[in-house]
């Protein structure tokens, strides 16, 4: 992947067939970001194990690839929002609670957040999470809440998330992957 000086990005939401394309994306990711915050053991049983692909989000229609549009497309980041229980892990995360929330008493998650390496501090990350705020907003949440990598805690602050607590995502061979509860209270669209 190159960065074009002339370029438009584009949000819209995932489909099926881009999965292939959003895997190795958020391999690339979570390699080329997360390094130095987990050991390259916790990175790889954290992309066998729980980082991955949400097909349910696709499903539901919640989640969003930001697409450099050109000649040629070309996928940069994704991420996405939840209106079910699972506070994180893709399809081959066996922790998944995947029955609905209320809207008037329990807060949409924040979800599967990757950017592409060489496509960070351009904004990406930043416009894909207000899409998402703004459509679980419009979905009638007032609280919101992920379980941020140590890698995105900067960012979610940044954008008014308060962290909530420490949690630990048990990994393979014992290993455990520290992430930070963060919630946000919302109270009309953007």
């Amino acid at each position: 992947m190159t960065k074009q000086n002339d370029y438009q990005i584009v949000l819209r939401l995932a489909v099926d067939t881009d999965v292939p394309v959003l895997t190795k994306l958020i391999d690339s990711s979570v390699r080329g970001l997360q390094s130095g915050d987990y050991s390259p053991a916790q990175i790889d049983s954290a992309l066998r194990t729980v980082y991955g692909v949400d097909s349910q989000l696709i499903s539901d229609g919640t989640y969003f690839v930001a697409e450099v549009v050109g000649e040629e497309s070309l996928i940069v980041g994704c991420g996405g929002w939840s209106k079910r229980k699972t506070l994180y892990g893709g399809d081959q995360f066996h922790g998944r609670e995947d029955s609905l929330l209320d809207p008037a008493t329990d807060a949409a998650k924040i979800r599967a957040f990757f950017i592409h390496p060489e496509w960070v501090r351009l904004g990406i990350g930043s416009r894909i999470l207000e899409a998402c705020e703004d459509a679980a907003i419009e979905g009638g949440f007032r609280k919101l809440e992920m379980g941020s990598t140590l890698t995105g805690v900067a960012l979610y602050s940044a954008k008014g998330y308060v962290p909530a607590g420490d949690m630990e995502v048990p990994l393979e061979n014992g290993l455990r992957l520290p992430i930070v509860k963060m919630t946000k209270t919302v109270r009309e669209a953007h």
